[in-house]
């Protein structure tokens, strides 16, 4: 196997707080990488220091390949300017061929559906807009690692869908891409491997089967409550199950046996002045195994 990227032992301290606490990932040639975390995990920080941006304050980067592109969270991108402006200066940094960028741009702006408003300046473009331009000006280059940060943050449905096919397209083309995301259907959807982070350490990694397969149950009984999901939890513990409370009204048991736990825990809660609204059981997803490794969501 190829490694294009490897981080090893990564420390970063920003003053007598340290955000990141020895954290090792590699990224293999022709793979889709997901760093699936909630915010303030210390993704962000992370693929700063894999693009250059910060230096860490210990710990081992070493990128095997000839180009990098990097998408940061922040929009650098220039107002003033239309968003066929923002490409061609950007492609001048890259030095890319005029004819390639010609190419590559309108491919990029028309599959991002903003092909219609390239002309127009980019203090026009709402933020999911100018996401989108951030995003193809990131795309423009022939890379070999594309290192993106939350891609999809701010963009509606159908959007997050367009985007998860042109990194689909990467991998397909062979290229490497590292991406950072606190949504579980985008890096059960896109990754070939996830590290899952949490408050600055890697806390498990695998592929998505495996990472299921160790961490969490065959099925997840989701119930949304009339009452506190903590009380809810409280009691269920008390009983024997494995819950854990998702959000203010919701809670989650894992069972390898739901058919014969469900009637039992709907009879625990009723007895304690807890009443089941809704009841589903599904299969388990990435968020059901970050939760039962922290007790968190991803959201939070």
């Amino acid at each position: 196997m190829d490694i294009v990227l490897s981080i090893v032992g990564v420390v970063k301290r920003f003053g007598g707080v340290t955000v990141l606490k020895g954290v090792s990932l590699s990224v293999a040639k022709g793979s889709i990488v997901s760093l699936l975390g909630p915010n303030g995990s210390g993704k962000t920080t992370l693929l700063r220091i894999v693009a250059g941006v910060l230096r860490p304050s210990s710990g081992e980067v070493v990128f095997r390949g000839g180009l990098m592109s990097y998408l940061p969270q922040e929009l650098g991108l220039f107002k003033e300017l239309s968003g066929w402006d923002n490409i061609l200066f950007y492609a001048r940094l890259y030095g890319l061929d005029k004819g390639y960028v010609l190419k590559r741009g309108k491919e990029l702006l028309e599959k991002l559906e903003l092909l219609n408003y390239a002309k127009a300046p980019v203090a026009k473009y709402s933020g999911g807009m100018a996401r989108k331009l951030s995003l193809a000006i990131a795309l423009l280059p022939d890379a070999d690692l594309y290192v993106l940060d939350e891609p999809t943050t701010g963009l509606d449905p159908s959007s997050r869908h367009s985007v998860w096919e042109l990194i689909e397209e990467l991998k397909r083309s062979g290229k490497s891409v590292l991406l950072s995301t606190h949504y579980m259907e985008e890096a059960e959807r896109l990754s070939d491997y996830v590290y899952l982070i949490h408050k600055g350490s890697i806390v498990a990694e695998g592929t998505v089967e495996e990472l299921k397969k160790r961490y969490a149950p065959r099925t997840a009984i989701e119930l949304h409550l009339y009452g506190d999901a903590k009380k809810a939890v409280g009691i269920l513990k008390e009983r024997g199950f494995d819950a854990y409370a998702y959000g203010d009204a919701v809670a989650k048991v894992y069972s390898a046996s739901p058919r014969e736990e469900v009637p039992k825990l709907i009879s625990a809660l009723y007895e304690s002045g807890v009443y089941v609204k809704l009841l589903n059981i599904a299969e388990p997803t990435l968020e059901d195994v970050f939760i039962r490794l922290t007790g968190e969501r991803l959201g939070e």
